[in-house]
């Protein structure tokens, strides 16, 4: 197998570098990425790495190891959000590559793994989940680097005592990254693959492989036997709650992922097309390759259709098996005329559609960018010029049969986006009259004061990351217990003054620092929510002046 030519490589390179590191930090914040960065920051302040805490209160029910890299970072580029999103895109990056690695090592083809990650890294969750400082990235990641090993220790015999063990060193640390998920809906599909598979010879492997499952088990279970010994009660409260929410939270349907190839956004017709299972086996060039994609994507739908909760975020791992798939399809467009009539109309309709969904980009972006002030009319012009370029270009390599030129159109269609419209789009769906609670930070009467929210209202884990301090429940019914506060600052839905009672008011002095609307969306949009409306009010022990002597 010929090594991959130097220009591609580098290509390849620069394409996984924009997609995943240009204008990181564009984007707002969500609110996985909020409680993760939270956790690094307490870790960071309170010193406990080992036992995780969140707004105060431990957090055990995520392994550590994402929540590990983000305190580092938080200690060497304190408050970063781009550096914390740059964590994920190195994942992404390490998934990428040990995704390209798998396929040409099982197919000898270099254009199959390189159609693949080209697909792969242009689908919309995959490109999202590489930009987020969020659990998900880190544990398929490792997942395919152990799937990667996992295969060259199986079938190769030279270097499998080193491939089994660096396939347990990724198993163990996708365990610390997001326990058994990885497992599930990456590995376990692909050890069902493996039965399509030439039965491989494991004469002097066992030893290996059982090594192999023992580190696994030591570098991902320490954390796990540490708690069970050092915090028991708390670990056997988190199984419970945990074990209950798969049952119980986000219960959906098994058929809820019907839609999955959605997920793979541009490429979502050809994912569809390549359902049709007795065609292709008859048809398609790389029949061998095909059926293992399509065996790992369905294998790995069906096992994620059982689990009563569903959400579409699950579907990520899906994404890889069903690249492959793609990627198939068209290393099998390019036979050219050759191709059978069914496969050069797939084809043709396909870059038709895609084609067409870019000439109407500029028309989306002239009403949601230009319309609403985060693009200019320059930057709409140029922008249309080059989207009317690219569109030329696909319809040209469609007619022309050309379909790696094809998916090189898509990818500097995505290139252009991530380097010049993240920005933009995050101001056109941004809340234009927001003012985020963030402000206390800087605010002197506020200094070392701590923060307090009535125990009788809920607090969106989001405030305590941009106030960026931890905002404790407190009984605000209880005098006692407010006096035992003061001085502190309340965060209260309504003002002070309506959830304070008399007896407390009459106590204490309170100082209206501000409202606050932390919400991403503006007041017309259904997901505007009054949850993220805040007042801050600075409560102090009451003073009285009497013949100019003055008593706390």
């Amino acid at each position: 197998m010929k090594s991959l030519n130097p220009r591609e490589a580098f290509l390849l390179v620069v394409f996984c570098m924009i997609t995943f590191f240009a204008n990181r930090a564009a984007l707002p914040t969500d609110i996985m990425e909020s409680r993760n960065i939270i956790t690094a920051r307490e870790m960071v302040s309170d010193g406990n790495w080992l036992v995780p805490t969140m707004n105060g209160e431990l957090r055990l029910e995520k392994p550590p190891l994402p929540t590990w890299v983000a305190g580092g970072i938080e200690k060497v580029f304190p408050d970063s959000l781009s550096a914390q999103r740059a964590a994920a895109g190195v994942m992404a990056c390490l998934w990428v590559m040990y995704l390209f690695l798998l396929v040409r090592h099982v197919s000898r083809r270099n254009d199959l793994a390189v159609a693949t990650v080209v697909v792969f890294a242009t689908c919309y969750n995959m490109i999202l989940m590489g930009r987020s400082a969020t659990w998900d990235i880190y544990c398929h990641a490792f997942m395919m680097g152990a799937i990667y090993h996992l295969n060259l220790g199986l079938y190769e015999e030279r270097h499998y005592w080193r491939n089994f063990l660096l396939s347990g060193l990724f198993m163990g640390l996708s365990f610390l990254s997001k326990g058994p998920v990885s497992f599930y809906a990456l590995l376990l599909p692909y050890l069902i693959t493996l039965t399509l598979l030439p039965r491989p010879s494991m004469k002097g492997k066992w030893c290996a492989l059982a090594m192999m499952i023992a580190f696994m088990l030591v570098v991902g279970s320490w954390w796990y036997v540490y708690l069970l010994t050092a915090h028991p009660a708390e670990v056997e409260r988190v199984i419970h709650n945990e074990s209950g929410n798969w049952s119980n939270h986000n219960v959906r349907p098994w058929w809820y992922y019907w839609r999955f190839f959605l997920e793979m956004g541009v490429w979502a017709v050809l994912m569809l097309a390549t359902l049709a299972l007795p065609y292709w086996k008859r048809h398609i060039e790389l029949k061998r390759e095909y059926l293992l994609s399509i065996t790992w994507a369905l294998a790995s739908l069906i096992l994620l259709s059982l689990m009563p909760e569903k959400k579409t975020r699950y579907l990520l791992p899906l994404l890889a098996p069903c690249s492959i798939a793609v990627a198939c399809l068209i290393v099998h467009f390019k036979q050219g005329k050759a191709m059978d009539r069914f496969s050069r109309w797939l084809y043709t309709v396909n870059g038709f559609l895609i084609a067409l969904i870019v000439l109407t980009l500029p028309v989306i972006l002239y009403f949601f960018g230009v319309k609403k002030g985060s693009i200019s009319m320059t930057a709409e012009v140029a922008t249309s010029v080059f989207m009317i370029a690219v569109a030329v270009w696909l319809l040209l390599t469609t007619l022309k049969l050309q379909p790696m030129k094809f998916i090189s159109g898509v990818a500097a269609l995505f290139v252009f986006a991530e380097l010049f419209l993240l920005g933009p789009i995050g101001k056109a769906f941004g809340n234009p009259s927001g003012h985020s609670i963030s402000e206390v930070r800087t605010i002197p009467q506020l200094v070392g004061v701590p923060f307090f929210h009535s125990q009788d209202e809920p607090l969106r884990i989001e405030l305590v990351y941009e106030a960026h301090r931890k905002i404790l429940p407190l009984n605000t019914k209880d005098p006692r217990a407010v006096k035992a506060a003061l001085p502190f600052a309340l965060v209260s839905q309504q003002w002070a003054g309506k959830v304070l009672p008399q007896s407390v008011l009459n106590e204490v002095d309170t100082v209206a620092i501000g409202t606050y609307d932390d919400n991403k969306h503006p007041k017309t949009d259904r997901h505007y929510t009054s949850l993220f409306v805040n007042h801050v009010t600075l409560l102090k022990a009451k003073t009285v002046k009497d013949n100019n002597i003055t008593k706390k």
